[in-house]
Parts: C-alpha cells; sequence; structure tokens
C-alpha cells in the first residue's frame, strides 16, 4: 500500500489540537456505533455488502498503523503481530475475513488503542507539519467512512438504532417538531451554462485523490429539482405498476430486478391499512411522505426517471447547482465556487442534515438556510444523490499514498454519488467530494434528484 519513497501530496498545515480532536472523535463514534454488534456478533452473516465486525475494527487500528506509526514515522513495534495478513483490505478478498485467526475482541480494541495513544504522543504543540495534517486527516475521515459503513449496516442486519447521545462538537439540535416536519418542495430552478472547473483546488483543505487535478468542463443550460425525490413521489412510482414494466429499466437494470425479484425498495411493504411502511433499523414505521426516498440504487433511479420524464444530473451539473452563484443578470454564471452550498462556513445542525445525530432523513423542504445561491435544499446531507456519471478520473489522475482509494475501481461500472448522507461526517463532506458504488447497491444511504429533460 505504501509507495517508495513515503511522499504525501501537498497539505496545508493545521493545528495538532484539531488533529488530534478530530483523531478521538473518529474513534469514539466507531467505538460507539459498534460496541453492542460486537457483543453479540463479532463476525456477523457473511454477506457480500458487509464485513465481520472485529474485522472491520481491527482494519480501522490497521490503517492507522499502516500509513501514521509506519509510514510517516517508521515505527513497526506497534504493529501487531499479522496484521498486514489479517486487516490489509487491499490483499485480502472479502469473503476470506470471516475466517482468518483474527485477534479476540479485548486484543484489538488494545491494539486501536496502543495505536491511537502513540499517534497522538507525536503530535507537537501548535502546529503539525504538512505531512502529519495529511496523513492524520486521511486516516480519520477513512475512519469516519467506516462508521458511516456501521450505520448502513445496521439498517441492513436490522438492528436497533445506536445510542449515539446529543453532540459535543459543532453545536446542539433545537429544532421544533414544526421545522423538521416542513413538507414537500416543489419544482425546478433553472440554472445558466458555462465555464465550470469540476473538482477540488487547493483551497479545499483535504481532497481525495479522485477530485484533482480540477477540469475545467463546459455545461449547458439546465434545470434541476430543488429537492429529492420524496418517499411519496417514488411511491406513486410504485403503485403504477414501475417495478413490472421492463420499458422503464435499462436492460442490465431489468435483469437485475428479476434477480432480486423487488415489487418496491428493498425496506418497503405494505401495512395491515394498505398503506406503505418503511423499516429504520429494527423497527417498521408508516413511511414518511416527504423525507427523500433512501435505500434505492442506480437501476430505480433511472427507472423512476423515465417514468417521470426525467433524469438524473450530471455530476457536473450537480456541482454547479450547488456550487456556483448566478451573474448579477442571472443569465451566466458568477466566477468562483462554493466550498458549501450555503457558503464557505462549515456545516453546522441548522444547515445540514450531517453527522448521524438525527439517525434519519428529515423533510426536503427543512433547513432552508442551507439552499445553495440557485435555491437547491439539502444537496449536502440527508440523503446521498445518484448522478448519471460513471466514475472516472479526471485527466491527469495520478493515485496518492492510499493507492487503492480511488484507481482500482474506476473500470468496475460505478456511478458517481455527490452530496453525503445523514450519516456522512461533516468534516468529510463538500461540494467536491465523490463517492462511487456499484448501480445495483441500494443498501447505502441513497436517493436522488432530478433534472428535467
Amino acid at each position: 500500500m505504501l509507495p517508495t519513497p513515503f511522499t504525501t501530496p501537498p497539505t496545508p498545515p493545521r493545528a495538532a489540537d484539531e488533529l488530534a480532536s478530530m483523531l478521538t472523535d473518529a474513534r469514539e463514534r466507531s467505538l460507539a456505533l459498534m460496541r453492542d454488534t460486537l457483543a453479540s456478533r463479532e463476525l456477523g452473516p457473511r454477506l457480500a455488502i458487509v464485513n465481520p465486525p472485529l474485522w472491520e475494527l481491527g482494519h480501522l487500528g490497521y490503517f492507522h498503523d499502516h500509513f501514521a506509526l509506519r509510514g510517516l514515522y517508521g515505527l513497526p513495534d506497534y504493529r501487531l503481530a499479522g496484521a498486514d495478513r489479517l486487516f490489509d483490505s487491499s490483499s485480502i478478498a472479502h469473503d476470506d475475513r470471516w475466517s482468518l485467526p483474527l485477534p479476540s475482541r479485548e486484543a484489538t480494541l488494545d491494539y486501536l488503542a496502543r495505536v491511537q495513544e502513540a499517534m497522538l504522543e507525536r503530535l507537537p504543540d501548535g502546529e503539525a507539519s504538512a505531512a502529519q495534517s495529511y496523513v492524520y486527516q486521511l486516516t480519520t475521515l477513512h475512519e469516519d467512512m467506516h462508521g458511516e459503513a456501521f450505520l448502513y449496516t445496521r439498517q441492513t442486519l436490522g438492528d436497533p438504532p445506536p445510542a449515539l447521545g446529543m453532540p459535543t462538537r459543532g453545536g446542539c439540535l433545537t429544532e421544533s417538531a414544526t421545522e423538521l416536519l416542513a413538507g414537500a418542495l416543489p419544482g425546478d430552478v433553472d440554472i445558466p451554462g458555462g465555464c465550470h472547473q469540476l473538482g477540488s483546488d487547493e483551497t479545499v483543505p483535504f481532497r481525495f485523490d479522485n477530485e484533482k487535478p480540477p477540469m475545467e468542463v463546459e455545461v449547458a443550460p439546465f434545470s434541476i429539482a430543488r429537492a429529492p425525490v420524496t418517499n411519496t413521489e417514488f411511491a406513486d412510482f410504485v403503485d403504477d405498476g414501475g417495478y413490472a414494466r421492463c420499458e422503464l429499466w435499462s436492460e442490465a437494470g431489468w435483469r437485475w430486478r428479476g434477480q432480486q425479484g423487488l415489487q418496491a425498495p428493498v425496506y418497503w411493504r405494505k401495512g395491515d391499512d394498505g398503506c406503505w411502511e418503511e423499516r429504520r433499523f429494527d423497527r417498521w414505521l408508516p413511511l414518511p411522505p416527504h423525507q427523500p426516498v433512501v435505500h434505492v440504487s442506480w437501476f430505480e433511479a433511472d427507472a423512476w426517471c423515465r417514468w417521470a420524464g426525467r433524469r438524473l444530473p450530471s455530476e457536473a451539473e450537480w456541482e454547479v447547482a450547488a456550487s456556483r452563484e448566478p451573474s448579477s443578470d442571472g443569465r451566466s454564471l458568477a466566477p468562483g465556487k462554493r466550498l458549501f452550498p450555503w457558503g464557505d462556513t462549515p456545516p453546522v445542525a441548522r444547515l445540514a442534515n450531517l453527522d448521524g445525530w438525527r439517525l434519519a432523513p428529515l423533510d426536503v423542504a427543512s433547513l432552508p438556510e442551507g439552499d445553495s445561491a440557485f435555491g437547491c435544499r439539502q444537496m449536502l446531507g440527508n440523503v446521498w444523490e445518484w448522478t448519471a456519471s460513471p466514475f472516472g478520473p479526471f485527466p491527469g489522475f495520478a493515485p496518492e499514498l492510499y493507492r487503492d482509494y480511488s484507481a482500482p475501481w474506476f473500470k468496475e461500472g460505478r456511478y458517481v454519488l455527490r452530496g453525503g448522507a445523514w450519516a456522512t461526517r461533516s468534516r468529510l463532506i463538500h461540494n467536491g467530494y465523490r463517492n462511487f458504488f456499484t448501480p445495483e447497491r441500494r443498501d447505502i444511504l441513497a436517493g436522488f434528484r432530478t433534472c428535467a429533460p
């Protein structure tokens, strides 16, 4: 996994206490999400879309150990015996992770604690170096990604919701029920075309390799929905026989639907009263009408668009709607980009549904202060949004320190998702962040927003 020699991309130095806070916060979240899971099943069912809990926890420690203690500091002493043969996701096939001679739960937790302590001890007073700033952010954000996976794995397996408590960083949640049950947000916004720099430049505090180098693209004028597709809107498609009409599906999508035997989204069912219900973790609840549809695959999103006479946005269109501002006359795009839809200030609870505290999406009309300059709502948080764009490299792409983060997946038929979900950590997400999954994945916290044809 490590290049030779060990090099890190140019990264703005950060205060050491900020890096320490991020590191410890990510670990607190991981343990809060995993303690009861580990107590009930250390390995769990062998499924293609989940990892064994004990293996995944050990992998977190290994990732920090590998890139920080070994790579940055040259410290092999903290390494667990045989860690490369146990926890390296790049070399250990997914199906093999259930049959490895994993250390005990106690030994794994001790390994994580020792690695974190060693990392914290080596941070200086004041400002960290550029290399430390890059590696500590890389390892923390990697753990944040697994934290989101821990949450949707609980949904996959029907576990109860985790006990996360209330946020201790970034403010508290103070919305009233009226503010959260805000209803629908119909309609489109018209966005002028123009030249756009797709991706992330050096003004972004931390960039993953697939976000760079940014590339110039021409975007034609388009109209995009103010909000993602809601449960009610998707239920109309289901009730109209959308899952039984092959003309609405791509050839691959129709074949996948048949293999899965789906007649509705994976966590939906009809209740005794004939109304739709949705499973949230271990509970069946009435389907919230104005929340965004979630846990739908790219295939399902594409089929809905064909039924509705709409289309998925390209990732360039999505990014323009999220990050650009109109010119003074509204006929073109003003220069510059916003880091977040609302501007350049970091996310807080009144702007975006992030960080997992709410444990669910909100109505699509909630959090109006987080609108983009063009009036699109919740472009960050709530649900990931599928785009029409296959996941691929920008011209000039070069893999960075974590060489297997992007490059192995470019030719796998994945599609780009943008915007983050309610479980995504706010320190990870921004307008340029690219997520990527294969089109059949519906366990992830994904929905979609559409464009006029």
